[in-house]
């Protein structure tokens, strides 16, 4: 501030003051320098300090006019750098991004379709064979995934390149290199344009797959599209096919070793059979113990005649003889018979001698048993085979397609304002981040 005398001669101690104030250093407040800075080097204030003897001191701001500049050359170089770098990195490339999706982008038709995985549900049977049929439905969810990965996957592109000549369909049209398929890519480029042009949702809630197939013709996309359906149809079949052959396997298994171990068990009786040359010898056992109750019986009559004949003739009479003879011929046939029934002695069990009636009666009880069993075995393991199939029959899929690929008379694609906004957009994020974090790491070193 400057001091000056308050006396009646102002014009003359004024003119003092100015003189004073040319020839005086100037002193600044912290208050000042920051105004300084806010404005620039345009204005600035100069605040000259007056010593003088008197009492009552008085303040003036002085204010040292300066010459306007104009705006062009007032503005600092980083102005012009912020300036600049927009224009560069976010208004250029936004209007040639703009430029390249409204007049050279190609036009691309959609064809959509709409199709699910069902299984077959079996309804309950009035038969006894109804408790086969009430197996339950298995869950195609897996499956749906599984016809998503195939879509997208090389397989698929590898079976639509067969069908249809892709680098032909899809290549560049006029200046739109950018949505366009370059000649001679490999594989891997090609799997990625694919996933880019074809478009698969699930609907987890309702399981609904939505086929999406784009194209720069629209009965191409629809050809595209329904040649993809038909693909998943073949890939759900034989999935189906698969899971049904995994079902049968193990009850077919199981069914043929049943049937090998019964053909073996009636071998078995037939040879035995054919070896002892009777059909049962259970009935041949009952055979003998009736022939031997008969001998028994006549051999009881004959030694009650021969008492009778002792008491009225001699021991050399022909009745006698004849008599003893005939005991004694009975005896033989009785021990005989006897002999082919059994041993009659506790060491034929161990020797397991098998020409005795018991011994071919144990050995055809196993086989009988082993070929009872093998049958029973073979009846359940068809009935596991019958449940194994319905089974399967229940776990077949299909593809129920209830929207068929439609054509397309309208290009909605590519999204031309859209995708300049974004592009834009990101352009203008981009920068904004890139100058802010400028600034941030300038200001704190």
């Amino acid at each position: 501030m400057a001091i000056v005398k308050n006396t009646a001669s102002g014009a003359v101690q004024k003119d003092d003051a100015v003189d004073q104030l040319k020839n005086t250093d100037v002193v600044k407040s912290k208050s000042v320098h920051l105004l300084e800075g806010l404005l620039g080097n345009a204005d600035r204030m100069l605040v000259p300090k007056l010593k003088t003897k008197s009492p009552n001191k008085f303040h003036r701001i002085i204010t040292q006019q300066v010459k306007k500049q104009t705006w062009l050359g007032s503005l600092r170089l980083r102005h012009a750098m912020i300036i600049g770098s927009f224009l560069a990195f976010v208004a250029v490339p936004a209007v040639l991004a703009s430029i390249y999706m409204i007049f050279i982008a190609s036009d691309q038709y959609h064809s959509s379709a709409s199709f699910s995985v069902r299984s077959i549900e079996a309804a309950g049977a009035p038969d006894i064979l109804g408790m086969f049929s009430q197996a339950s439905t298995g869950n195609t969810l897996s499956d749906s995934y599984i016809l998503m990965d195939f879509v997208r996957s090389e397989r698929m592109l590898a079976e639509v390149e067969k069908k249809f000549d892709l680098e032909k369909i899809y290549a560049a049209r006029g200046l739109d290199y950018f949505y366009g398929m370059a000649p001679g890519l490999p594989l891997e480029s090609k799997l990625d344009y694919w996933r880019k042009m074809i478009d698969i949702n699930f609907d987890h809630a309702s399981g609904i797959m939505q086929l999406q197939v784009k194209a720069f013709d629209p009965q191409q996309s629809q050809a595209i599209a329904k040649f993809v359906i038909q693909q998943s149809e073949i890939v759900i079949n034989n999935l189906s096919a698969s899971a049904r052959d995994g079902v049968l396997k193990a009850a077919r298994d199981e069914m043929y070793l049943a049937e090998n171990r019964l053909a073996k068990a009636r071998m078995g009786v037939r040879q035995y059979r054919d070896a002892s040359q009777e059909v049962d010898p259970v009935e041949g056992a009952k055979l003998a113990a009736q022939l031997i109750g008969g001998l028994e019986a006549q051999l009881v009559q004959m030694n009650a005649d021969l008492a009778t004949a002792k008491t009225q003739m001699s021991d050399d009479t022909p009745r006698m003889r004849v008599l003893k003879a005939r005991i004694a011929s009975a005896e033989e046939q009785l021990a005989s018979e006897r002999q082919r029934l059994g041993s009659g002695s506790a060491d034929g069990l161990s020797s397991g001698a098998t020409g005795d009636v018991a011994g071919r009666i144990q050995k055809y009880e196993i086989l009988e048993t082993e070929r009872e069993f093998a049958e029973r075995a073979y009846t359940a393991s068809l009935g596991s085979l019958e449940k194994a199939r319905i089974d399967a029959n229940n776990k077949q899929r299909y593809l129920a397609v209830f929207i068929e690929p439609t054509l397309s008379q309208l290009a909605q694609y590519p999204a031309r304002f859209l995708n300049s906004f974004l592009v834009g957009l990101g352009l203008l994020f981009a920068w904004a981040v890139f100058v802010m974090g400028y600034y941030n790491i300038r200001d704190r070193t």
